[in-house]
């Protein structure tokens, strides 16, 4: 089967089932949407939409964060990984977002990176889901899904991934591909121990083998 046979069946596939798919973090602005991938950073989405109502009705938009102080933002995220770190760059952001962008979320993935706390993964979540542009963000489940449906050949990094990904998908479905990846690998193609035997695309996985289910 060939690379773009095998990304046809891929969205062919979620094209029926899945629809319409959309990111599983709770956030109404684009300002709040920003805080919570800059939080889900090694963390899972049901930890951070268990901490960000808080943090979201204290500070509703980037000057009340930016008038907070470290401990005050740290107080309301400690439950989560680096809240040390993940505090600082918030407060940077809102900073930043209100002196150099006049409070407005940037659009271009080339900006949004400026921003503290907001890598390339982050800054491609922001401009796909707020601004419906194509772009793939590639994180752990993308990468390992990916990969492991021979989506991405010999991909060490993120970003090589992620230009594979970008070159066979076509635009209109960049943005809902980036979902499908992600939570057939948060639900199905778990990095442990894989639900192959149930899992619907296992007919054309490269890595699908019936005799052990994986590898």
């Amino acid at each position: 089967m060939t690379r773009k046979e095998r990304f046809e069946k891929f969205i062919d596939y979620f094209s029926v089932n899945q629809p319409e798919v959309q990111t599983e973090l709770h956030y109404e602005n684009p300002f709040q949407l920003l805080v919570a991938v800059i939080l889900s950073a090694q963390c899972t989405d049901k930890r951070i939409n268990l901490t960000t109502p808080s943090l979201f009705k204290k500070y509703p938009s980037p000057k009340e964060l930016s008038q907070a102080t470290l401990d005050e933002v740290f107080e309301l995220i400690r439950s989560i990984s680096y809240p040390n770190n993940k505090a600082k760059h918030l407060l940077g952001m809102a900073n930043m977002l209100l002196y150099d962008f006049k409070g407005e979320i940037p659009s271009e993935v080339n900006e949004l990176v400026k921003l503290p706390g907001v890598g390339r993964k982050t800054a491609n979540v922001i401009a796909s889901v707020i601004f419906n542009q194509p772009a793939m963000a590639v994180d752990t489940h993308v990468f390992r899904v990916s990969a492991r449906l021979g989506l991405t050949l010999k991909a060490n990094t993120p970003q090589q991934a992620e230009t594979q990904l970008m070159k066979y998908i076509p635009t209109e479905y960049v943005a809902r591909a980036h979902h499908w990846l992600i939570l057939h690998g948060r639900y199905v193609c778990l990095a442990r121990s894989p639900k192959c035997v149930e899992c619907a695309l296992n007919n054309f996985c490269k890595s699908y083998k019936p005799s052990n289910n994986l590898f």
